[in-house]
This record gives structure tokens, C-alpha cells and sequence, in this order.
């Protein structure tokens, strides 16, 4: 029989995927299961986008160009003049997602077996779109006690090594919800600046930063035009998951032109995806003063419903709309299934993404899991709620 490769064999699920199966049983058993799993916004989609893909006149679906539309590079060139990010069009080539823009880049800067180092806990996919480049993910804990706040840069500097080519932080994080300050952009940026490295910054969460944060982006940092790569995505800025188109971002003209060639390869981003996406870009601000302060609220009584359970503990998110609590459990895998498989509170049941597949290095986030606050506030109460009496059974 015909083997798989070893790449493949060391692909790690997805922890926030993985328990769909059991989820789907549940369902079929007539459980209703709310999804605290998935970062899937409810808020509604700019009306403007979907218009755009209605109103078309296209009769003929053809290629787009390999780097995106110009049209729509120019707009969103102007759309980080508005955050004072100073870039152009020939700056930026659209992907299929944040996800493919974080591929081309590892391809562009990395050969198998180089390193990239990444504070965790970090977004679960960055692990496996690191097994597919060959790529060496070596990870910096950082703490649920200090909120997950950026570790010491002197703990980063241990660990560059002749191998290490870039450092890649999500900014606010997922799962974390932790919003890096401009200085510790700033440090992060002396140290790459030092030893010559790259620093990738995941920014798709840029637009929800609580308590009237200002996000710093790396690309606003003056002196890191050559080091800089961002990347960036639609999906969660304009409720547009299904859309699948992103950006990478980048002054540096060689990083552009190789992450073109990686794009030639798989042809042009989706034709109709761009329109929409185009489009949204003259989304309102009061679209997003609104979806911030639902989120925040949301995230306010998330926090005060989970103080009120024993044993556990959460991390405040300052941006994005995720947090990490750690649970009065051994293994929240275990408890995750056992949650879809064996329990039920008045038919209802939650699903939640164990964290320890946020994570790289063995055993840490195993009483842990990330939560999505995704869903409106009584949702979120009664799914705490569950969470608290199945905590008592299962731990009984």
C-alpha cells in the first residue's frame, strides 16, 4: 500500500475543528449545542458588500490579476492611509484569506527547517501552515497570570539562533485577545532590526481594540520597511468568513515580488470575493464604533459570568473577541468531548476549542480552552451557565 508523507502525518488537526464529529452527533441525539468553538461573528454583513455581488454585470467569471485588482489594491492602500499606514497598491497582493497570505510569506522568507519564533498561545493554524513550508515553529510562552502580555525580549533573544529568520505575533491575538502596546512593537522591532530578521504581524483583528486602545501596527514603525510583512484579511473586519480574501503587506520590494511568484502558482484570488470586498471598504465608521461596543459588552459579561464559577480562571482580551480560561480540569480535550458527548443541561450543551492545540510545546494548555464570544449576551450566559454545572458532574 502507497504511503503518506511524513508532512502529512505530522499535520495537526485543528482543535478547533476537530470535535465537529461529536457536535453532529449531538445534534442528531436532539441536543442543541451552542458554539463557543469557532470565531464565526453573527453580526451581520455590511449590506454594501452583498449588493455589490447582486448588482453585478459580469458575463464572464474570468481570472482577476495574480496580485489582486488594482482597483481594489489602490482602495485598500487608501484604507490604511486612514490608520496612518503609509502604503501603495504595488505594496500589497491580495490571497485567498489571511491564511494564504501567511503561507506566502513563510515561503517567500524560509527554507525547510528554519525557525520562526512565535509567542504562544497563538492562532492553532500557524502550526500546521508551518508543517506544510518544512518550517520550525519555536514557540515563547507567555502567561494567563500576566494576561498573556508579551514576554521578555531577553527570552526572545535566547532563542534566536543561526535558523531563525522571523518572529510572528498576532496583534490582538487570537486566542488571547491581547493587544501589543507600540512599545512593545517597538522592542520587537529593535530586536529584528539587530539580528536581521524578519517580523510578520497577523493584524486582522485591527479594528476591535476595547476601551478606546489605539492598535500599533509594525508597518507604522519607522526604520522597519525592510523587516515588516503584514497580514491581513476580511473575514472577521466585515463579518466575511466565507469570502476568503486577505492581503500581505509589505514596503520591502523583494518580499512583494518572490510572494508574487508564490501567488502566480495557484492563479488569482476569487473574482466575486474581491468585489464584495472592495466594496465593503466603504463600510461606515459607525459600523464599527457599533460591532466594537457589542463586542465589549459581550466580553463584560462573559468575564463577570465566568468569575462567578470555582476554580476558574480568565484572561481579560483588550482587542479581537476571543479569551483563554483555564478550567479546574486535567485534560480539556477529554472535557470538551465529554461535554458534546455525555452531558446536557435542559437539552442544551456547549462546544469549546481546547487550547492546547494553541500552543507548541507539549503539556502547556492542557486545562485550558479559548472561547469565542461570538454570540449575543443571553447565549453567552446560559453557555457559562452549562459550563458550570458540567464542571461539577464531570468533575464528580
Amino acid at each position: 500500500m502507497p504511503s503518506i508523507s511524513e508532512k502529512g502525518k505530522h499535520m495537526p488537526a485543528s482543535p478547533i475543528r476537530k470535535l465537529v464529529p461529536y457536535a453532529e452527533a449531538a445534534k442528531k441525539r436532539g441536543t442543541h449545542v451552542i458554539h463557543l468553538n469557532i470565531g464565526q461573528p453573527d453580526i451581520k454583513t455590511p449590506k454594501v458588500a452583498l449588493d455589490a455581488v447582486r448588482n453585478h454585470n459580469i458575463e464572464v467569471l474570468a481570472y482577476s490579476m495574480t496580485e489582486g485588482s488594482e482597483t481594489y489594491r489602490e482602495k485598500i492602500a487608501a484604507y490604511y492611509a486612514k490608520k496612518d499606514i503609509q502604503v501603495t497598491a504595488k505594496d500589497i497582493i491580495v490571497t485567498t484569506g489571511g491564511s494564504e497570505a501567511l503561507s506566502f510569506a513563510m515561503g517567500t522568507i524560509m527554507d525547510t527547517d528554519d525557525e520562526i519564533i512565535i509567542p504562544e498561545p497563538f492562532y492553532a493554524n500557524y502550526n500546521g501552515f508551518a508543517t506544510a513550508m518544512g518550517v520550525n515553529v519555536v514557540p515563547i510562552a507567555s502567561s494567563i497570570e500576566s494576561n498573556f502580555a508579551l514576554p521578555p525580549i531577553s527570552d526572545f533573544e535566547k532563542l534566536i539562533s543561526e535558523k531563525t529568520k522571523a518572529i510572528l505575533i498576532c496583534n490582538p491575538g487570537n486566542p488571547t485577545g491581547y493587544l501589543y502596546s507600540k512599545e512593545e512593537i517597538q522592542q520587537l522591532a529593535a530586536l529584528v532590526k539587530k539580528h536581521n530578521l524578519f517580523l510578520i504581524a497577523d493584524e486582522v483583528y485591527r479594528e476591535f481594540a476595547y476601551e478606546g486602545r489605539q492598535h500599533y501596527s509594525i508597518l507604522q514603525e519607522e526604520g522597519l520597511e525592510n523587516n515588516a510583512i503584514v497580514v491581513d484579511s476580511v473575514s472577521k473586519r466585515y463579518s466575511m468568513c466565507g469570502a476568503r480574501i486577505g492581503c500581505l503587506v509589505s514596503k520591502n520590494n523583494e518580499v512583494v515580488q518572490t510572494a508574487l511568484k508564490f501567488a502566480q502558482a495557484r492563479l488569482s484570488p476569487p473574482t466575486f470575493a474581491q468585489i464584495a470586498s472592495e466594496a465593503a471598504l466603504e463600510t461606515p465608521q459607525s459600523y464599527f464604533d457599533e460591532v466594537i461596543a457589542e463586542y465589549a459588552s459581550r466580553r463584560d459579561i462573559l468575564i463577570a459570568e465566568l468569575r462567578k464559577l470555582e476554580g476558574v480562571k480568565v484572561a481579560v482580551p483588550q482587542g479581537a473577541f476571543y479569551c483563554v480560561v483555564e478550567l479546574p480540569v486535567v485534560d480539556a480535550d477529554d472535557f470538551a468531548q465529554w461535554l458534546l458527548e455525555k452531558f446536557e443541561m435542559e437539552g442544551d450543551t456547549v462546544m469549546v476549542a481546547p487550547a492546547a492545540g494553541f500552543y507548541a510545546t507539549p503539556g502547556l494548555g492542557k486545562n485550558q480552552i479559548r472561547i469565542a464570544y461570538v454570540l449575543e449576551k443571553d447565549q453567552l450566559v446560559k453557555a457559562v451557565q452549562i459550563l458550570g454545572k458540567a464542571l461539577k458532574q464531570y468533575n464528580n
